[in-house]
């Protein structure tokens, strides 16, 4: 199970937005369509394992000090590494806060590049054990629920457009709606919060342009 960390965003204006990691696929993310409200949330999760500074919620508070603009107003929550906690948390997120926008932002150790934009989120093939001792039946984390998500950020066009920038990321189909997943690897001598916060900032900033443009489609 990956830690992560969530920060939510909402513009003060129209529009909100939020972040976030590999948390358990428990809350469909709502359609663009859906009414503006408090600011969105960007989860990321706690110490794990090892981990003791989760590169993950590191980058994220790096980030909100940074901000996404006048226009966003940007809430920041940390996650536990707890599957039956994490899930509550983000959907209390979509409930009350009612976000245009939820990224979710998590630690993946085996990482070889800076960001990693996930285009699904899996239901199922859990193997690790939360930080609690946990560990879903059959490594399912929501019973019955769909084998995937798929975000509705085009998160292929993200990473195109952020490599031209010299943004060191990578694609994936590995983790998903108007829910959007990044991994960032471990802090280390090379890569700090302050650096992966940057980084977050611009690939963030990406997507909520590309929100824009499905809000006036």
């Amino acid at each position: 199970m990956a830690a992560a960390a969530a920060l939510p965003a909402y513009p003060r204006l129209r529009r909100r937005v939020p972040q976030a990691s590999r948390p358990p696929p428990s809350a469909l993310p709502r359609p663009a369509s859906a009414a503006p409200g408090p600011p969105p949330p960007r989860p990321g999760f706690g110490p794990y394992r090892k981990y003791f500074v989760n590169s993950s919620w590191a980058a994220v508070k790096e980030m909100s000090k940074l901000g996404l603009g006048s226009e966003i107003d940007l809430h920041i929550t940390e996650l536990p590494v707890v599957y039956q906690k994490a899930r509550e948390l983000v959907c209390e997120m979509w409930t009350t806060g009612q976000p245009h926008l939820v990224i979710h932002v998590g630690l993946d150790s085996a990482s070889k590049a800076t960001i990693i934009l996930e285009q699904y989120g899996k239901n199922k093939g859990y193997k690790e054990r939360d930080v609690c001792g946990f560990l879903p039946e059959d490594g399912c984390c929501v019973s019955e629920g769909p084998e995937r998500i798929e975000s509705v950020i085009n998160m292929k066009r993200v990473w195109k457009t952020i490599l031209t920038e010299g943004i060191d990321a990578i694609f994936s189909r590995d983790a998903g709606r108007r829910a959007a997943f990044i991994h960032v690897p471990p802090l280390s001598k090379w890569v700090t919060a302050e650096f992966l916060g940057r980084e977050l900032q611009r690939v963030i900033l990406e997507i909520l342009k590309q929100c824009k443009w499905q809000s006036r489609e």
